[in-house]
This record gives structure tokens, sequence and C-alpha cells, in this order.
């Protein structure tokens, strides 16, 4: 396995390689000029060409790719164009926030989705599988931001239990005890993901459970839980772990109306805004890091399979 994960991250030379001249090229080709953006509309051509030259955005973009390129080969993501900051600064801002909001809405998605999901296999076609069915079905059709907004109504301005929006640092005042500013947004973001994992559950435990070594499993007499458990979900889990990866890679970097809705400074609500300002070395900083946590991510589902699946060679 340590080969295998060796030849993998020297495989991703060349694929990072090839998506930072996408995100470079794709990034230059947003309509709009920085300079102008920041002067204003009130600016003259002589300050906006100023500040363009000033920015190195003048140069070729070969030669701005060569150079950014360079720069990230040593650490350094450049300066953002709006806050004069270093990049890795400003979405360290951001990270903490997105982390922690996908890390809580995984847990609710496990602790929710896989029982719920566990309970609609085993009692297939009673009304327990319906009602489970049918609840997924309805949270994955409901708007986040309608979810949100009701959550909100609901939960921070009628019984006043969780703040409405914003979150501060837990090394601010209060400290683990902020968390508590996550629970509406992490709640919103894990209806709709819990009722995909459910459905998934449901579905490959159904699967599983037609096959030869199942009933062997019953034949022998073995309980019902332990058949549920030890036979039928640990291989239909193999079907989900990639689904569980992906789903965390995505909350972190594409809860954007979730982040709007409760005033969250994540990640997602990060790039709309830079994207918004054209600040270029903030877009292509953020998407290069969530390029790379996806690679680790699919790399890291990949061992999961060998580990969940004695069947799996990874070589």
């Amino acid at each position: 396995m340590l080969a295998y994960t060796l030849n993998r991250l020297l495989t991703l030379i060349p694929t990072l390689l090839a998506a930072s001249v996408l995100i470079f090229l794709f990034v230059h080709l947003i309509p709009g000029d920085p300079a102008s953006i920041l002067l204003g509309d009130a600016a003259t051509p002589e300050d906006v060409a100023e500040l363009t030259r000033a920015l190195g955005l003048d140069a070729p973009l070969w030669r701005q790719y060569l150079l950014w390129l360079g720069n990230v080969l040593r650490g350094d993501l450049g300066t953002s164009v709006f806050f004069r900051e270093p990049v890795l600064a400003v979405i360290g801002d951001g990270a903490e926030t997105s982390l922690l909001l996908a890390g809580m809405t995984m847990f609710w998605i496990v602790l929710f989705g896989v029982p719920v999901g566990i309970a609609a296999a085993m009692r297939h076609g009673s009304w327990v599988d319906q009602l489970a069915s049918g609840g997924a079905m309805l949270f994955a059709s409901v708007p986040t931001f309608w979810l949100g907004l009701y959550l909100i109504l609901i939960f921070a301005v009628g019984l006043g239990w969780f703040p409405s929006s914003g979150f501060p640092s837990l090394t601010d005042e209060g400290g683990v005890l902020n968390l508590r500013y996550l629970v509406l947004p992490s709640l919103t973001l894990a209806a709709p993901n819990a009722a995909l994992i459910i459905r998934l559950i449901r579905a490959s435990m159904l699967d599983v459970a037609r096959e030869d070594h199942v009933r062997t499993a019953r034949a022998k007499g073995l309980h019902p839980t332990r058949v549920a458990i030890r036979h039928i979900f640990r291989n239909a889990l193999i079907a989900v772990t990639a689904a569980f990866g992906f789903t965390f890679a995505a909350l972190v970097s594409e809860a954007v109306v979730t982040e709007t809705v409760f005033s969250l400074p994540g990640i997602g609500r990060l790039v709309v805004q830079s994207i918004l300002r054209r600040d270029y070395p903030v877009i292509q900083g953020v998407i290069l890091i969530v390029v790379v946590f996806y690679m680790i991510v699919n790399l890291l589902v990949d061992l999961a399979y060998a580990r969940l699946d004695p069947r799996v060679s990874l070589k």
C-alpha cells in the first residue's frame, strides 16, 4: 500500500501542473479589470494604467503564469489585490469556518443518514421504509436557502436557541461554545446530503442482501442484527465510501448559498466575492487548494476501499 500511495502522489504532479494552467487561463478570461474595479468609476485611464502596471497585469499571460507558478512552488500564492494581504492568510481566515462547517455537517449526516438508511433497508417495503424514502426525497428537493431561512425563523428568532448569523473564531471569546453558530447552517447543509446517503445506503444494502454470502450467513442461523451489520452494511459501505469522501470535499468549497444566508466567512463566499472584485490571486489560490484537496480525498477513498474490501488490490 505504501508503494501505491507514493506512486499516486507522483502522478499528482503532472495533474496539478495541467490544473494550474487551466486555473490561470480560466481566471484571466473573466471579463473585467481588477484595476478599474479597485479605483472605481471616477478613475482616469492614466490611473487605471498605472495600477495595472503596479499589479503586474500588463505583462504577457505566459510571463504572468510562470511568475505565479514559481511563487506557488515556493509556497507563495501571491498577494490579494483587494485585501492587500498574502493569499494564504486570506484563505486561512475562511478555511477555519468552512472546515468546521463541513465537519459538523458530516457529523449530522452520519448521525441521521446512516441509521435511517440501515433501517429503511432492513424494513424494506414497510412503513419505516416508505417514511424514510419519502423524507429523503423531500429534504433532497428542498432548496437550502429556504430551509436555512426557516431554521433561522424558528430556532434563532422564535426560540432563541442558536445565533442567526456570523461565526467568531474558536480562538475568540467563547472558545468551543462558538460552535453553536454553526449548528443551524450545518443542519441546513446536512439535510440534502443526508438524504443522498440514506438512499445510497438503502440501495446498496438491498443489493448486497441478495448475494450468496448473505443467504449463507442467514442459513447458518446468525442473528439478523449481526448479518445486517457485519455482512450487509460493511459490504454496502464500500459503495458509499466515495459519496462520503466527495461530500465532505464539496462541503468545504461549495457551501456558497448557506454561507451567504448565515453570513459565514467561509471559502465559498470568499470565492464569489473575489470573482466580483476580480481578485485574481485569491481566486487562483482557492481553486488550486480545492483541487489539491479533492485529489487527496480521492486518494484516501481509494485507500479506504482496500481497507474495507480485502479483494481490492492496490498496485
